[in-house]
Order: structure tokens, then sequence, then C-alpha cells
């Protein structure tokens, strides 16, 4: 006989969400792992002791972590999967009657209350020190890469860069993403005279003002860039840094976070793993000066001049700092172009104008060679490329390509939905919790 399932309501039910979750549930796993406490202690001074109790700020971090964990990247949709999903439910300590949120309360609380205090850069710290307690933290073998994340900006409205800023201050309106680029401009300091000068973006979005253009990956779109550093023993991100989607500012992130993993972490890194693009002469220096052996393929434009010596066929002697040419005279120190970052040694008229090799050498009266400040550091990592451990450690580098692809297939990290870049910021603090949490479940009690 067929049977037939017909619903029928019952009066009481002896229901526990508890007994609902798997044991061996993602969110059981971190639940276990992770102490929430410090939520209310970084927002009292946001709150009264009196009046109509507010929604739980806990509730709103716990929910958000769900999105990054799970990739559900819209607000909307995360709080009705909340009300829907049993397991979402028991990690947001919410009972079978009580209501979630609405999506506009993540609105004002994240730029009001989180940004505040950084809410989200404390999630990630708690993270990273739990792993460390775990032992996910080695901190010998570090690897830094950027990877692109499209911003919610259309590549279609764009403005001048040197007029952006007075049609942005023009405006009837002023929204947050420009009222923060423009602060931004405000605070700039004065640039280093050790660093190279940065080059004004020749366009820039209305909407999102800090994404740079790239064509990085097709058409040109404005976007961010993810840096995270990341110990090559264990797979943790030890800490990651959002820039605009510029090389020079993917560099500059390096140091930022190589210092602040050593003050927070007390990490002394023995060695740093990046591409060629990481490969400048002051980012080398700046390793070699705290002991950190770069394993980065130098960026060498020396051969790129064909009619002529190039640079190779100048010797250079340290005793008297000057170069030799191939016809053994001397070259001297003139001077240091900042912007530039070389050292720049000239030959003597009188040296040119009776050399027989001057047709190969220069057409001019004399012959000119530059050196970069950092040409010794240069040096020294050339000497690296080659030996084995230099090959293991480039080998290893590519480690961190699995980073940005479970980053970007598993949590959804493709397009950026907050804009400016304090939001692309806490995105990706967000994104890298996620990813920790769930090596650090892995490691915990394995799936």
């Amino acid at each position: 006989m067929m049977g037939r399932q017909v619903a029928q309501g019952a009066l009481f039910y002896g229901f526990q969400l508890d007994d609902h979750v798997p044991a061996g549930h993602l969110l059981r796993r971190i639940d276990g792992l992770l102490d929430f406490g410090f939520v209310r202690e970084a927002l009292a001074a946001s709150y009264s002791t009196s009046g109509r109790p507010s929604i739980d700020p806990e509730l709103m971090l716990r929910m958000l972590l769900i999105g990054y964990l799970f990739g559900i990247r819209s607000e909307r949709r995360l709080c009705e999967e909340v009300h829907l999903n049993l397991a979402y439910r028991w990690f947001c300590r919410l009972d079978l009657a009580d209501r979630v949120p609405d999506h506009s309360t993540f609105s004002k609380n994240r730029h009001g209350r989180f940004r505040a205090c950084d809410l989200h850069r404390l999630l990630f710290e708690q993270v990273v020190a739990r792993c460390a307690a775990a032992g996910l933290v080695a901190g010998r073998d570090l690897a830094v890469d950027g990877s692109t994340i499209m911003a919610d900006a259309s590549r279609e409205k764009r403005l001048k860069g040197a007029d952006a800023a007075d049609e942005l201050r023009a405006g009837e309106s002023i929204s947050r993403p420009v009222a923060e680029y423009l602060a931004a401009l405000d605070a700039a300091l004065p640039p280093n005279p050790d660093e190279p000068v940065s080059v004004d973006p020749t366009s820039i979005s209305p909407t999102d003002p800090q994404a740079a253009l790239t064509c990085k990956h097709g058409p040109a779109r404005y976007a961010y860039a993810i840096n995270p550093l990341l110990d090559l023993d264990t797979d943790c991100i030890l800490d990651v840094e959002a820039t605009p989607a510029r090389f020079a500012a993917e560099v500059a992130a390096t140091r930022t976070l190589v210092s602040r993993a050593g003050i927070r972490l007390g990490i002394e890194p023995a060695s740093l793993s990046a591409d060629k693009a990481y490969g400048s002469g002051p980012l080398l220096g700046w390793l070699i000066d705290r002991n950190i052996t770069p394993y980065i393929p130098v960026i060498d434009r020396t051969r790129q001049r064909d009619a002529f010596f190039t640079r190779d066929a100048f010797r250079y002697d340290r005793e008297v700092d000057a170069y030799r040419c191939p016809a053994d005279k001397l070259l001297g120190y003139c001077g240091t172009n900042r912007t530039k970052q070389v050292r720049v040694y000239r030959s003597r008229p009188a040296d040119c104008a009776a050399c027989e090799l001057k047709p190969q050498c220069t057409i001019g009266p004399k012959r000119g060679v530059t050196r970069l400040v950092n040409e010794e550091a240069r040096d020294t990592v050339r000497a690296l490329a080659g030996t084995d451990a230099y090959v293991h450690a480039r080998r290893r580098r590519q480690r961190i390509e699995r980073v940005f692809g479970h980053l970007k297939r598993n949590l959804g990290l493709r397009t950026l939905k907050l804009r400016g870049l304090v939001g692309a910021a806490e995105e990706f603090t967000m994104a890298a919790a996620a990813y920790n949490l769930q090596l650090l479940a892995r490691q915990a009690a394995p799936a």
C-alpha cells in the first residue's frame, strides 16, 4: 500500500538546534576555536548603559563571518540564508523564534561603530593569534604577492587625474568614498627624497576615486590589489594589506606587511619570496638590511641598448667609486638623481675624443653610465640566482597562487561590494580571517 505524507501541526515540539548541527560541520569546529569576547570590549564606548537594547554587535560580526566563509556576497541574501539555515542560526546564537536583523543594519554599523574601532582588523588579529597558538605560524620563510580585485566602479565614468580633486570638491554632494579620497589627499605626507617619485594617475573614477585603472586581466577596469603575507611552511596568512591596483603601491605594501608582522607577531623571517615585480633595488636593499634573504628576481634594464656598449661593458671600481670603460678610462661620479634613484658617472670629453672605440660607445662628447643607489643589494641577489635554495624558494612561492584561487573561487572575492580603500581593506581582512579559520579548522579536526 502506498503511503502519503501529510503535514500535521503539533502542539508542542521538543527541538534543539544543537542536535541538528553535525559534529564535523565547519561552523561547529570554528565555534570552538574562536572567542568573540573582544567584540564587546572594543565597542564598549559606543553603547549606552540605559535605553532600548540594540542588536548585539557580536551577532552581526558572526553573520558577516558566515558570509565570507561561504561566499555569500549579498547582505540581503545573507539575512535570508541565516533565517533558513539551522547551522547558521546555531552559530549566530539565534533560536528558531528569534528574528534576523535587517540587511540595512550592517551598513549603518559597518560604516560607523565597526570602522571606528577597526573591528575587522581586531577579528583578523584574533584569528592569527589562535593560529599561532595552534602552531600554524612558523614565521621563517614568507612570501608576498598582489592580486587584483575589481572595484564597484564603472570604467566608462572617468575624470582626468589632474582636475579630478577640484571637480569632486565642486560636486553638489560628496559620497563617503569621495570624502575619504579627498581627506587622504589633504593628509598626504611630503614625498620622501629616498623613494622614487610616484606618478599621478591619468584618470580617476568619480564613484571610487581611490581605485586604480588596470588592464591586467583584459579591458581596463578600476580595481584594488589584495596583498597577503603568507607563511610558506603552513599556508597561513600572517597579514594582509589593501592598495590601489598599481605595482608601485603593491611593492610599498611589502614593507608595511613585514614591519607589522615583526611588531605584532614578533616574527623575524629568514627569507621572503616574491615575483619579479618586487625586484627593485630599494626593496631588496631594505630586506637585506634586516637580514632577510630576498628570493626575488632582479629587475634589470641594463641591456636595453643595442647600438652601443651596454653598462655590462663597463667595470665598476669600488675603491675609487668609478667605472672603467672598455678602453680602461675612468668615468667619475658626478651626482645622484633622486627621482630615478641612480648615481651618475661620466667620462671626460678629452678621453672620448681620442678614443678609437667611440663609434661603438656614444655619439656625444662624453659617455655616461648610471648605477642604482641599491646596486650592491641587487648584486647580492643576483649571486643567489641558480642556487638550490633560490630554486626551492621560487618553487614554493607558487603556493600563494593557490591562496588567491581559494579566495576568489571558494570565498567569492572577485568583485568588491564596498567602495574606497578602507572598504577594500575591510573586505580583504575579513576574507583573510575566513581563510585562516578554515585552515585552522582543518588542522584542529580534519573533516
